[in-house]
């Protein structure tokens, strides 16, 4: 029951991945790193099949470095998601398709702006503010993003409101997004049948990506 979560904040992006390799009932280890510093301000978390998550993982990494040895610079963000998402709908097109799921969150140096891309299997690309894969994104997402419906009777009619309420916030700082990801995590402990014991968790920003304590 692999889980990953992934948001934006005020000049960065947190991501954050379980760190349980299983399979069917067996847990194998605890200390796998499902998230690869693919270029030095772009971060990728991986979900899916063993095979598939390491061998498509390294593949990406190596072709953006590939590509910055060509040309003395490397690709933004938005690019690089462009590009991963071409690659995974061709190999659904082939033989032997990867089975991956993906939460890309990079830093373009450019403009100075974080982005988050979520990708999954077939194909699907989207940017984000947050995202999440796997279980855990059942109770994560509703939690980041809430809808709360109200309404006011009167004797002519109803007047309904829909007020957007998000523990997500564009303009948090680092420890502030880091209070609403521990948020998160505990949700799923607190809810999840089998919920991952530990996390890793990498921040991407200006001064390029690291891993974190959370």
């Amino acid at each position: 029951m692999e889980t990953s979560f992934a948001l934006t904040g005020k000049g960065y992006v947190i991501v954050a991945s379980d760190t349980t390799a299983a399979r069917s009932i067996v847990k194998m280890k605890t200390d796998e790193d499902k998230i690869k510093v693919v270029s030095p301000h772009l971060l990728m978390s991986y979900s899916g099949e063993p095979g598939d998550t390491i061998q498509f993982a390294e593949y990406v990494e190596r072709n953006l470095r590939l590509f910055h040895i060509r040309n003395n610079y490397s690709l933004r963000p938005s690019a690089a998601a462009s590009w991963i998402r071409r690659s995974l709908a061709q190999s659904l097109r082939s033989r032997k398709p990867y089975s991956v799921n993906l939460m890309l969150g990079g830093y373009d140096v450019t403009i100075d702006s974080p982005h988050l891309y979520w990708i999954d299997y077939l194909g699907t690309m989207t940017e984000v503010p947050f995202g999440a894969h796997g279980y855990g994104s059942y109770f994560a997402l509703s939690l980041l993003d809430r809808y709360v419906l109200s309404y006011i009777s009167s004797k002519a009619n109803t007047h309904f409101f829909l007020f957007t309420y998000r523990y997500h916030d564009p303009e948090a700082t680092l420890q502030e997004g880091l209070a609403t990801l521990k948020r998160c995590i505990d949700e799923v402990a607190k809810r999840l049948v089998v919920s991952p014991g530990k996390y890793k968790v990498k921040v991407v920003d200006k001064d390029g990506a690291r891993e974190i304590e959370l």
